[in-house]
């Protein structure tokens, strides 16, 4: 755990008194909760939290006041964010894994290429124990002040895209500098596939495909057409779907806890509504992004089967580096595994039912 500083009370107040100001309800509200998401209106984030807002709101008949903060008015980062929930400035935050991994090194399981098939195996997965036993984790490690509400989603499925041709099979990638995050485990990704990675703000990404500083990356398609990548030479993606964009969801547990029991379930179950918001908008939102890609003379490859396996062996790696240097990586990857194979075989027998 990283060593923190105490935030000061004025910083305090001043963060509770910009939330008064931002929404009427504040306080009329017994409970008034500030919701973080470093992102933007058109974002997925947004959608779950627009969702969530009005649930609980409106379900609790006006006890529980929600703010949403977009952007970084209170807070810049992962790291800094969740200190924030941690120290109570913020009640409600979500986060990629790689920008919870400074905190939490293990969240870093659910970037595991290839363990999660679909997004049907994925919505599975992560309404489940999985979620549940990373819930418990954090809590731990949080010294019981950070607690895991829910994991939605933030953009659909991370897919290899580059700017200078296609690729169908691992050796396609080979010598590519692909644009990562900082984060360890997707650098590992990339070089077990035979590219360089090579960590760039997403701030610099536009110019860096110009310029040629990376010549691919590992996006979703509402975020290439979102930021108009295809305007800076990124034409071709490979829709190998190695890894589930995962947003993770906490609150403040005190502020969960100094709730009474009945306005908790409204809360719980403002979560799963925020869930259910999120797992939807990138497919709705990745038809007009597929279209605008087309229309801007991109061009998709679906892999065969054998191909997606070809991608899934060279990733192999990939999940002993993780077993090998995350504290508990083995139980992390053996519990997302057999989580996503219990998925598998349940929407099987569903299969076995609904198809003859």
């Amino acid at each position: 755990m990283l060593t923190k500083t105490k935030i000061t009370s004025v910083v305090a107040a001043t963060l509770i008194g910009a939330g008064v100001m931002m929404s009427g309800i504040a306080q009329a509200a017994d409970f008034n909760f500030r919701a973080v998401a470093n992102s933007n209106e058109n974002d997925e984030d947004y959608d779950g939290l627009v969702v969530f807002k009005d649930f609980v709101e409106s379900h609790s008949n006006g006890r529980i006041g929600i703010d949403i903060f977009m952007g970084t008015q209170l807070c810049g980062n992962g790291v800094e964010c969740l200190e924030g929930l941690e120290y109570g400035s913020l009640d409600i935050y979500i986060s990629t894994s790689g920008g919870a991994s400074a905190m939490y090194p293990y969240v870093q399981v659910l970037d595991l290429p290839y363990v999660l098939r679909d997004d049907r195996i994925a919505e599975e997965v992560l309404s489940g124990d999985f979620t549940r036993a990373l819930r418990k984790q954090i809590l731990a490690d949080s010294d019981n002040t950070v607690r895991l509400m829910t994991i939605g989603n933030t953009g659909g499925w991370r897919n290899f895209a580059n700017t200078k041709r296609t690729v169908k099979t691992p050796e396609d990638l080979k010598g590519l500098k692909i644009r990562t995050v900082v984060s360890d485990l997707p650098q590992e990704l990339v070089r077990s596939l035979g590219a360089s990675p090579t960590p760039i703000p997403w701030g610099d990404l536009f110019t860096s495909f110009q310029t040629g500083v990376v010549e691919g990356s590992k996006n979703g398609i509402t975020d290439i057409m979102g930021m108009k990548f295809t305007d800076a030479g990124l034409k071709h993606v490979t829709l190998d779907g190695h890894a589930y964009m995962s947003a993770l969801w906490y609150m403040n547990n005190d502020s969960f806890m100094d709730m009474p029991e009945d306005l908790r379930r409204v809360v719980v179950d403002g979560f799963s509504a925020l869930q259910q918001a999120t797992f939807a908008s990138p497919k709705r939102k990745s038809i007009a992004a597929y279209k605008a890609f087309n229309e801007a003379g991109g061009e998709l490859y679906v892999p065969t089967p054998e191909q997606k396996a070809q991608f899934a062996k060279a990733a192999q790696p990939v999940y002993g580096w993780f077993k090998d240097n995350i504290e508990d990586g083995d139980k992390w990857f053996t519990l997302l595994d057999t989580e996503a194979k219990k998925a598998e075989q349940r929407v099987q027998a569903e299969y076995n039912m609904d198809l003859n």
